[in-house]
């Protein structure tokens, strides 16, 4: 997990900056499926998830697969889920990692670039995490709060290290053996990443695979 040396958590009052509804909605969803791709969700989370009641918009048809999803399975088969499609033996069905997708190995220059970018806009790496800054989990969690600071640097950061790649991991998930309710997340995903395109890019087009 990424945290920022300056003010990450701090939210504008009132009367100072308000986020439009879009980057709104956009900032809360990278927020959960940031959780959902750092761990299978259980508890509490779940308990949300099953009784999400999707409004009509963009998100509706991936929020309701994703609560459907919720509902047929318990937290044990969700962890078990999880720990197959992400971790397996060796590594799993899906290497969510930029350099992975972008170069077809873990620890590459995609990643030396990313380390750049987040040193020049204050984050630092969290003690304790294992993972690559790459991983898509933590680019999400970037991403919602260079959103929630309504930072000017947040389409570029999008543009350099989500874009080029990310609706190609959203369609192995949903296309993966071993996943149930990660297919459902790939679908709202790819929803949601297909028009952050259009709001972030610059012509509103894809500039990676698929």
């Amino acid at each position: 997990m990424m945290s920022e040396q300056h003010n990450s958590h701090t939210t504008p009052n009132a009367g100072e900056l308000t986020m439009s509804e879009l980057e709104q909605s956009s900032a809360d969803l990278y927020a959960l499926l940031a959780s959902l791709w750092r761990a299978a969700p259980r508890g509490e989370q779940l308990g949300w998830l099953q009784g999400l009641q999707a409004m009509p918009g963009p998100f509706a048809r991936g929020l309701g697969l994703v609560q459907l999803a919720a509902n047929s399975h318990h937290e044990n088969e969700l962890a078990e889920e999880y720990q197959d499609l992400f971790i397996g033996l060796g590594r799993g069905e899906i290497v969510p990692f930029a350099s992975w997708y972008l170069t077809g190995s873990l620890m590459e220059l995609p990643l030396a670039v990313l380390r750049a970018d987040l040193q020049s806009l204050g984050f630092e790496r969290q003690s304790g995490v294992c993972e690559p800054e790459d991983h898509l989990a933590a680019l999400c969690e970037v991403m919602a709060v260079l959103i929630g600071e309504l930072h000017p640097d947040r389409n570029r950061f999008y543009e350099r290290h989500l874009a080029p790649w990310v609706l190609a991991c959203c369609r192995d998930q949903q296309q993966a053996k071993g996943g149930s309710f990660y297919r459902a997340v790939g679908a709202l995903a790819e929803d949601f990443f297909k028009l952050e395109n259009e709001l972030r890019l610059p012509f509103g087009a894809c500039v990676g695979p698929g």
